[in-house]
Parts: structure tokens; C-alpha cells; sequence
């Protein structure tokens, strides 16, 4: 990495002097990035965060994790977990918390709860589960070992494992291939001997 894709990211010490519930090693972070509330969230070894993403809420990310450019991540209190080998292309959305739009109850912050009915619900993206550009995940979805989602999705239910999704709503179209669990193991086997 030259000198200036290094000054995009945040410096280690100043990672750390942010209060991270967990800051693994190797961890970067874009310089243009929001993070609100980083005592809660969790970011674990060789993971990217990129430009103009927003973490927000109890976010718990795990290794090698790739959340790209134009994310958001939206946990609230009840949180949002991405397992290792997880992944976010461009400009994808996950919600933990929402407002509720049937009519019965106020919606945004600008009136008091009392008005307003909010689902939340926790939001599990699996091992080696990835993410098309500007999908939406909403709150109570569970994206199991392996799935993967097409782009521009709306997903409103949880997936199966290793099975690829597309549409809005994202509904199941095939199988998603295993052959990714042999390179895992390669790459992990690699990284033990550097080390």
C-alpha cells in the first residue's frame, strides 16, 4: 500500500484512542467513515471498512470482513453481526431498528415515542455470506452460512444456506457453491505459517 492509499485509513493509535468494544489487528478503517458509539461496536483481525460507510448502533464485525464504500449499518441496541469472511458490496443498507409505516403511529425522531411504534430485531449476516450493491436488509433477517444476495435486493426473510437471492422482495433462485470452504482452509493454513 503507497503513502497515500495508507493516509485514507485511520493510524492504529488513532483506532485505539477511539474506544472499540474489540479492534482486532490489521483492521482499516476509511478516514471518511462515521462511526457513532464505537464502545459498541466490535471490528475483529484483517477487516475493511471504506469510504462514506456508517456504523452505527451494536455492530460486532468479524475477520476478514469487507464492508465497501457508501454502507450503512444501522444496529441500534439490539445489533447487527457479520461472521467472518462476510461481505457488503457498495451502498447496501441494514436495518436493526425501523419505523413502522402502516399508518398507526408517527414516524421519525422529530416526534416523541410515545407516537412512534419501532420494530427491532437483530440482524445475522453468516460465514461467507455476501451482499450485492445497494441491497436492503431489514430488521430480523438472518443471512445463513454461505448466502448470497443479488444486487439491488430488498431481503424481508431470512435465507437458507448456501443460496443465492435476488429481487424485491429477494427470493431464492439456486444453489450457491461450496468450493470456497477449500480456499478458506488454504488461506487460513497460509496465514498460520506466516505468522
Amino acid at each position: 500500500m503507497n503513502q497515500q492509499e495508507k493516509d485514507r485509513y485511520y493510524t492504529r493509535p488513532e483506532l485505539e484512542g477511539m474506544k472499540f468494544r474489540k479492534l482486532g489487528q490489521d483492521v482499516l478503517i476509511s478516514r471518511t467513515s462515521r462511526l457513532y458509539m464505537p464502545e459498541y461496536i466490535s471490528i475483529d483481525d484483517f477487516s475493511i471498512v471504506d469510504d462514506f460507510c456508517i456504523l452505527s448502533g451494536n455492530v460486532e464485525i468479524g475477520k476478514n470482513v469487507h464492508v465497501a464504500h457508501g454502507c450503512r449499518i444501522i444496529a441500534g441496541r439490539e445489533g447487527i453481526i457479520m461472521a467472518d469472511f462476510s461481505g457488503l458490496a457498495f451502498g447496501v443498507t441494514i436495518f436493526a431498528q425501523s419505523d413502522d409505516y402502516g399508518g398507526n403511529a408517527l414516524t421519525n425522531p422529530t416526534v416523541p415515542m410515545e407516537f412512534r411504534k419501532i420494530s427491532r430485531a437483530r440482524v445475522e449476516i453468516g460465514r461467507h455470506a455476501i451482499v450485492g450493491a445497494g441491497s436492503v436488509i431489514v430488521p430480523g433477517v438472518i443471512l445463513r452460512e454461505g448466502s448470497a444476495i443479488g444486487s439491488c435486493s430488498m431481503v424481508t426473510k431470512s435465507t437458507d444456506p448456501w443460496a443465492v437471492y435476488f429481487g424485491t422482495p429477494a427470493k431464492k433462485i439456486k444453489n450457491r457453491s461450496r468450493d470456497l470452504l477449500e480456499l478458506e482452509r488454504r488461506y487460513l493454513a497460509e496465514r498460520s505459517i506466516r505468522n
